[in-house]
């Protein structure tokens, strides 16, 4: 078998005075942290799309990367020999699971006949590779949004014939998906919304998206997939305004469309950026839905209004993740994808390595920090007891439902609150950068 990677070892622990940058500083897959390895936890996934087809363009200039096993046919033979190189790449890094879209593992041909039969002969190739590493898909997907039939949307598309294309399209991505024993299958609605809303029939736009959800369920069912649905939520680009635009609004649309018992999100940290939050807030309310299932890890640049998919490196960033997702019980579903591209300057096949080194050992860190704020106790203590007014008493009988207006009335007459506690926030910051 040709090695595409030959000056790259298996990527190994070397502790954190480690100067070696294709070695992990602070990721030891099997180290023990509140009751499970550090892999269990994490549940890494690589992108297939970023690390075997992204070239590295911009709107102004054509892409940089190098990759020396790609001939830039769209040829069937060409599509099989990248998931060998990735799959190396798996291996080496220590990565035990991938992602990809339909159309980022083999080409689309120029019937949808064709493309099927591409997307057939790849995934003999991916499970073949599957059985040999005993790597495994997380979540497949199928690329409703980069050819020009998807201009106007896919499910929410003014024309019936492309509602049906993308219907058979993500059937079939369903079937593979089904087929590879992927963990789940995510929809990422890029061009489902709109550019101008004065030539857009908003609600039946949004009814289609529904159908065409209902149908994917329905088919999920029919062939007994087991997987996780998620909707992946982002606000703007490629469209002006895209319906899945945050955690919030993906909520309102499955229960509005009676999905949710269907659904979980995937939330992506550069699109909560998009969107005017923080990862932890989509992250938390995802959670406190109990609708979080997976993350997509990546980082943005707040003084930028597109989407960066830069690989994190922010230690504070991490450490929120991983309290959510401690406080959460961890992930039953999913994992944390590195949805992310290296840099257009950074071209070489080894940045493909270090870009994940460093993803992988800063969640590492993230997690120790978590988990060390929890053993602490204080920051928990502290919430805990500002909220403890629920409790008992007329806090209780509020939440219970049991108070009438007339009685809170009556409690507000004989206990003004003039004087709150204060929320130390300053105090708290200071505690949680104790442990960072």
């Amino acid at each position: 078998m040709s090695e595409y990677f030959p000056d790259v070892p298996k990527i190994q622990y070397e502790g954190s005075d480690s100067k070696n940058p294709l070695a992990f500083k602070h990721y030891t897959p099997d180290e023990v942290v509140e009751g499970k390895p550090m892999r269990d936890h994490f549940r890494f996934a690589a992108a297939y799309w970023h690390c075997m087809r992204n070239p590295l363009g911009d709107p102004f200039g054509v892409g940089t990367a190098q990759m020396p096993w790609d001939d830039g046919s769209d040829s069937v033979e060409n599509a099989k020999k990248r998931t060998h190189v990735f799959f190396e790449f798996l291996e080496k890094v220590g990565i035990d699971y991938y992602c990809f879209h339909d159309r980022d593992i083999a080409p689309e041909l120029d019937t949808l006949s064709e493309s099927n039969s591409a997307f057939d002969a790849v995934a003999d190739e991916l499970e073949g590779l599957q059985q040999q590493t005993g790597k495994q898909l997380l979540w497949g997907t199928a690329c409703l949004f980069a050819h020009k039939r998807y201009a106007m949307g896919a499910a929410t598309s003014p024309y019936p014939e492309v509602f049906a294309y993308a219907g058979a399209q993500v059937k079939k991505a369903i079937e593979v998906t089904h087929r590879l024993g992927g963990e789940g299958y995510t929809f990422w609605g890029g061009r489902e919304g709109y550019g101008s809303i004065i030539n857009t029939n908003l609600k039946r736009e949004l009814d289609n998206l529904a159908r065409l959800l209902h149908l994917a369920v329905d088919f999920k069912k029919e062939i007994g997939f087991e997987g996780q649905f998620y909707i992946e939520p982002k606000p703007k680009e490629p469209t002006k305004h895209q319906y899945d635009s945050d955690a919030a609004a993906c909520l309102n649309f499955l229960r509005q469309y009676d999905l949710l018992d269907h659904f979980k999100l995937n939330i992506e940290t550069n699109h909560a950026i998009l969107a005017g939050h923080t990862v932890e807030h989509d992250l938390t309310v995802a959670a406190s839905a109990g609708a979080l299932g997976s993350i997509d890890a990546n980082a943005g640049d707040e003084l930028l209004g597109w989407d960066t998919d830069q690989f994190p490196t922010s230690i504070y960033d991490t450490t929120k993740i991983m309290l959510i997702l401690l406080e959460m019980g961890g992930f039953s579903t999913g994992g944390l994808n590195f949805d992310a591209k290296r840099r257009r300057e950074s071209h070489e096949p080894v940045d493909l390595f270090h870009a994940h080194v460093g993803g992988m050992d800063i969640f590492a860190r993230g997690l120790r920090a978590a988990s060390a704020i929890r053993a602490d106790g204080r920051l928990k203590e502290f919430v805990e007891t500002r909220y403890s007014g629920w409790n008992e008493g007329m806090g209780a009988k509020i939440e219970s439902g049991n108070a009438s207006l007339g009685e809170l009335e009556a409690h507000a007459l004989a206990n003004e609150p003039n004087e709150l506690p204060s929320g130390r926030q300053e105090m708290l910051e200071n505690l949680m950068n104790d442990f960072i």
